[in-house]
C-alpha cells in the first residue's frame, strides 16, 4: 500500500507537470508551406490548416482548422466562387493574395491575416498580432484588432443598440418569452455585422450553425474576437464602396428574399386564439364594418385537434373550408400556426406515417427523441434530410385544399418544456450525419424551408406566405421572421424596431414584431402609439397573447380607432410605394426598413440613443419612433431639405429639431426631391382602387429616381416577365419629372395619373410634354379619413398643387413652371 501510495502521488505530480506545461490557447502558429491553385490558396502551418478563396472581387472565404478542412455544405451560402483575377506575390515576411478590391496580407511568422482596400491602400480589418486565430479545447476564435472608433453594426434579431461597441452577443436560437435589452440570445441567429471606422467598411458573415460568441470589446480595449464551439473556422470576409453594398454582397452569398403576396403586406390580425370559427369571421367582419383596411387573419394553436399538427378541432371548426371561403370572400387571407412537434399517439395520421418512414430525430442510439409541447410527448421531423423536408411539405395538402395561404411556424428552436433540448441526437444532415449541437440553429430555418417548398408546390402558381420565429443566414429565402414574444411596453416597442432595423441591416427585409406587445396589456396611449409606427414597418401585425385583453383596433375607444384608421388606410394609399420597396428588397437585399446607418454611416449622431431608432421607410420616408406619452420629441434629420409628411412644414437636414408628436401624429417627415406613388385607399389588396396613379413630389435640390413596380401580386407570373417597372426621375435643376417606358408585359393597374407638388412656389404650369394640363392650388390631408371624431382634433392639411392627366404607356415627361 505505502508503494502504490508513492506512485499515484508520482504520476499525480508528473500529470501536473504536464498540465501546466501545456499551453490552454493553441493558435495556427507558423507559416509551414502554402499552394496557390485555381484562385485559392491552402496554408499549411505548425498547428493547422487554411484555404483563402475569393468569391467575387469584394469577397474572400478563410477556412481553419487543426487538421483537414471537410465542410461538405452550407445551409446558407447557395453560390460557388465565380472565377476571379486573383494574384499571389510572396513579399518574404509576408505573402499578397489580392483582387481588383480586396488585398489579403498574410504574415508568416506568426500566421495572421490583414484585410486592405486596395483602392485606399487602408487597413479595413487585421488579426491581433498576439493571437490570430487559435483553440482553446474545441472552442475555436478568431481574434481581431479594434480599429480606432470602429463600430459594429447589424448581427440579425439580436437585441441591444444600434452599435453594438462594447458588447457580447450569443447565437444560440433560444426560446426566451421574457427577453429584453440586455438578453444576449433569443429566438433566431444571423452571424454576420458590419465594421465601420475612419479607413472603411467591411463585412464578416461567420458560417457556423453550432454555438456562436461575438465579443465586440465587451469587458476589453485590445481586440473584438467570434468563436465556435468546433474546431473549423468558416468566415467570409466583405467589402463594398458603402454599407449598401457590402449588404448586396451578403446576399449575393446567401440569397435574395422572394417577393411575397402584395396582400401579406396590409394590415395582419392576430391573437393567441380566435375561436371558435364564429369568433374568427366576427372579428373579421368587424374590420369592414369599421371601415378598417386589413388583409390576412391568424388561427392559433386552438383551431388544432389538442393542438395536433395537421388537424383541426371538430366542435370549434367543423368546417374549415367553409369558414375560409367565407374569409376568402370579404377579402381576408388566412394563415394558421404549425409547429414541429408531431404528438406520440397511434391513430393520428402524421405520426404514424412519420415513423413508419423514418422521418424523426433519434438518439444516437437509434431510439426516437422525444419532447414535451402543446399536445404532450412529441417527436420531431428531422428537416436536415431532403426526404424528410418532401414529407413535411406534403401534410399540408389538407390546409391548402381547404383554403389556407399563410403559414406560421412556431415553436421552431426547438422550443420544448424544459427548455434544454439534448445535444446529442443524430442529425442525417444531409447524408453527412451530425449532432443536434450543430444543427439547432439552423432548425428553424430548414422547417421553413420545407414548409415553403411544399406549400409552394401545392399551391401551384400562387406564391405562400411563411412566418418563422426561429431562423439563420438565408432564412429570407423561403420566410418573413418576427421578434418573438414580446410585451407590451414602450421599451419593447423601441427595441422592436431596432431589432427589425437589424434584421434589415442582416439581409432579412421581410420582419416585423407583435403590435402592441404579445405579452401584458397596453395601455390605450401604446397601443395607437405603437399601431402608428406598424404602418410603417415591413410586417404590419397586430398579436396578443392568450388571457390579455382583446387588441383590435375598436378595443380602445373612438379616438383610438380613428387614429388607427387611418394610419393603416394611409399605408394601403402608400401601397405602390411598399411593393416597389419590397422588389428592390429582392433585387438588391437593401431592407424596407433602412437603418440611418446604411445611408450615414460616419454620422456620429444617428448612433446617439435619441435618435437611434430612428429609420428611413424605403428610401424617402423618415420615420422619429417616439414613446406613446410623449408630446413634443428631439429630431435629427441628416443632410439634406426634409418635409413634415403632415403639414409639408420645411426643414433643413444636420441639425436637431423639437416637433410636436401628440398621438395622431407620428413624427414622419419626406426627403427633398422625392417621389411617393401612392393609390386610392381599398379596404384590402384585392379590390381596385379608383384606378389614379398618385405621385407626390417633394421639391429638392438632388436629381432622384425611383423604381415603380407591379405585377398581379398572387402569382410567379413576375418570373416569366408579367411584371412592370417603370423609372421615375425628378431633375431638380429643370424641374422636369420623367417616366421611363415601362419594361415587362404587366399592364399597369393604373390608367391616369395625378400630379402632386409639394414645397413648390407658385406653379403657373404644368406640361406633359407638349399639353398644358390644368393645375389647381388645394389644401390636402394626408392622414384623410371617411370617419371623424371630435375628440380628434383639427385636421392637419398641406397646401399642394395638382395636375392630371392620362396615364401613357410610353415615356411621359412633364415640366414644372413656377412663376
Amino acid at each position: 500500500m505505502k508503494k502504490l501510495f508513492i506512485y499515484l502521488i508520482v504520476l499525480f505530480s508528473q500529470n501536473s507537470i504536464i498540465m501546466a506545461n501545456t499551453p490552454l490557447n493553441t493558435p495556427l502558429g507558423e507559416l509551414v508551406d502554402y499552394h496557390f491553385q485555381n484562385g485559392r490558396m491552402e496554408l499549411k502551418t505548425t498547428n493547422g490548416t487554411v484555404y483563402l478563396t475569393y468569391y467575387s472581387p469584394s469577397v474572400v472565404r478563410l477556412q481553419a482548422a487543426k487538421d483537414t478542412i471537410e465542410k461538405p455544405f452550407s445551409y446558407a451560402v447557395i453560390v460557388r466562387p465565380a472565377e476571379v483575377s486573383a494574384s499571389v506575390n510572396d513579399k518574404g515576411d509576408y505573402i499578397e493574395f489580392s483582387s481588383d478590391a480586396i488585398v489579403v496580407n498574410i504574415l508568416k511568422h506568426p500566421l495572421r491575416f490583414i484585410f486592405i482596400d486596395r483602392t485606399t491602400g487602408k487597413i479595413l480589418n487585421s488579426d491581433d498580432q498576439a493571437f490570430g486565430i487559435s483553440w482553446l479545447g474545441d472552442e475555436t476564435t478568431v481574434y481581431k484588432t479594434l480599429q480606432s472608433g470602429e463600430r459594429f453594426i447589424a448581427f440579425g434579431e439580436q437585441v441591444g443598440h444600434l452599435d453594438r461597441r462594447g458588447t457580447a452577443l450569443v447565437n444560440w436560437n433560444t426560446d426566451d418569452a421574457g427577453y429584453n435589452s440586455s438578453s444576449d440570445r433569443i429566438y433566431s441567429s444571423i452571424p454576420f455585422y458590419i465594421g465601420i471606422h475612419e479607413n472603411g467598411l467591411y463585412g464578416i458573415f461567420l458560417d457556423n450553425t453550432c454555438k456562436t460568441r461575438f465579443n465586440f470589446g465587451a469587458a476589453n480595449d485590445r481586440f473584438s474576437s467570434f468563436s465556435a464551439d468546433n474546431e473549423e473556422i468558416d468566415y467570409y470576409f466583405i467589402t463594398g464602396k458603402n454599407i449598401a453594398a457590402i449588404i448586396k454582397n451578403y446576399c449575393d452569398l446567401t440569397g435574395y428574399m422572394v417577393l411575397p403576396p402584395k396582400w401579406a403586406l396590409g394590415y395582419q390580425q392576430c391573437r393567441w386564439s380566435y375561436f371558435p370559427d364564429a369568433d374568427v369571421l366576427s372579428t373579421a367582419q368587424k374590420f369592414r364594418e369599421r371601415r378598417i383596411p386589413a388583409d390576412m387573419i391568424y388561427l392559433d394553436i386552438h383551431y388544432m385537434d389538442n393542438y395536433k399538427v395537421f388537424t383541426w378541432d371538430p366542435e370549434r371548426f367543423p368546417d374549415p373550408g367553409s369558414m375560409l371561403l367565407q374569409l376568402k370572400n370579404i377579402g381576408f387571407n388566412t394563415a394558421a400556426i404549425f409547429d414541429p412537434g408531431i404528438k406520440i399517439e397511434k391513430g393520428y395520421k402524421a405520426y404514424d406515417d412519420g415513423i413508419e418512414k423514418d422521418m424523426f430525430i433519434k438518439y444516437p442510439d437509434g431510439t426516437w427523441y422525444a419532447g414535451q409541447v402543446w399536445p404532450g410527448w412529441c417527436n420531431f421531423p428531422d428537416f436536415t434530410s431532403p426526404e424528410v423536408r418532401k414529407w413535411w411539405g406534403e401534410q399540408f395538402a389538407d390546409a391548402v385544399n381547404y383554403g389556407l395561404t399563410g403559414f406560421w411556424n412556431d415553436m421552431n428552436e426547438i422550443a420544448a418544456w424544459g427548455k434544454e433540448v439534448p445535444g446529442l441526437m443524430d442529425l442525417k444532415w444531409e447524408g453527412y450525419k451530425t449532432s443536434y449541437k450543430n444543427g439547432k440553429n439552423v432548425y428553424g430555418m430548414l422547417m421553413a424551408r420545407s414548409t415553403y417548398e411544399g406549400t409552394k408546390q401545392l399551391l401551384e402558381n400562387k406564391r405562400p406566405f411563411i412566418l418563422t420565429r426561429a431562423g439563420y443566414s438565408g432564412l429570407q429565402r423561403y420566410t418573413a421572421i418576427w421578434t418573438g414574444d414580446n410585451q407590451a411596453s414602450d421599451d419593447h416597442m423601441m427595441l422592436g424596431i431596432r431589432m427589425v432595423n437589424s434584421l434589415g441591416l442582416s439581409g432579412v427585409p421581410f420582419c416585423g414584431y407583435d403590435v402592441g406587445g404579445f405579452g401584458g396589456d397596453p395601455s390605450k396611449e401604446l397601443y395607437t402609439r405603437w399601431m402608428t409606427i406598424g404602418a410603417f414597418s415591413p410586417m404590419f401585425r397586430g398579436h396578443t397573447c392568450f388571457g390579455t385583453m382583446h387588441s383590435e383596433p375598436w378595443v380602445f375607444g373612438e379616438m383610438a380607432e380613428d387614429i388607427v384608421r387611418r394610419y393603416i388606410q394611409l399605408r394601403y394609399r402608400l401601397m405602390p410605394y411598399i411593393y416597389s420597396c419590397f422588389y428592390t428588397a429582392s433585387q438588391t437585399g437593401i431592407p424596407v426598413n433602412r437603418s440611418l446607418a446604411i445611408d450615414y454611416p460616419h454620422n456620429p449622431e444617428i448612433y446617439n440613443e435619441e435618435f437611434e431608432n430612428q429609420y428611413l421607410f424605403g428610401e424617402n420616408i423618415l420615420v422619429a419612433p417616439v414613446m406613446s406619452t410623449e408630446k413634443f420629441c428631439k429630431v435629427y434629420l441628416p443632410e439634406g431639405q426634409w418635409y413634415s409628411l403632415f403639414d409639408d412644414k420645411f426643414f433643413s437636414g444636420g441639425e436637431t429639431c423639437i416637433v410636436e408628436s401628440p398621438l395622431e401624429k407620428l413624427p414622419v417627415f419626406i426627403k427633398g426631391s422625392a417621389v411617393l406613388p401612392m393609390q386610392s385607399s381599398t379596404q384590402n389588396l384585392k379590390e381596385k382602387g379608383d384606378g389614379i396613379l398618385y405621385l407626390h413630389l417633394y421639391k429638392g435640390k438632388n436629381n432622384t429616381s425611383f423604381d415603380l413596380y407591379e405585377d398581379d401580386g398572387t402569382t410567379f407570373g413576375y418570373e416569366k416577365g408579367e411584371y412592370a417597372v417603370r423609372t421615375i426621375a425628378y431633375n431638380s435643376s429643370d424641374q422636369t419629372l420623367t417616366l421611363d417606358k415601362p419594361e415587362g408585359n404587366y399592364v399597369s393597374d393604373f390608367n391616369k395619373i395625378r400630379l402632386i407638388l409639394h414645397g413648390f412656389g407658385t406653379v403657373r404650369e404644368v406640361k406633359s410634354g407638349t399639353k398644358r394640363l390644368p393645375v389647381s392650388e388645394q389644401e390636402m390631408e394626408m392622414l384623410s379619413s371617411e370617419f371623424s371624431f371630435s375628440n380628434f382634433g383639427p385636421a392637419v392639411k398641406a397646401r399642394v398643387i395638382i395636375a392630371e392627366t392620362n396615364l401613357e404607356k410610353g415615356e411621359m415627361m412633364f415640366k414644372i413652371v413656377e412663376d
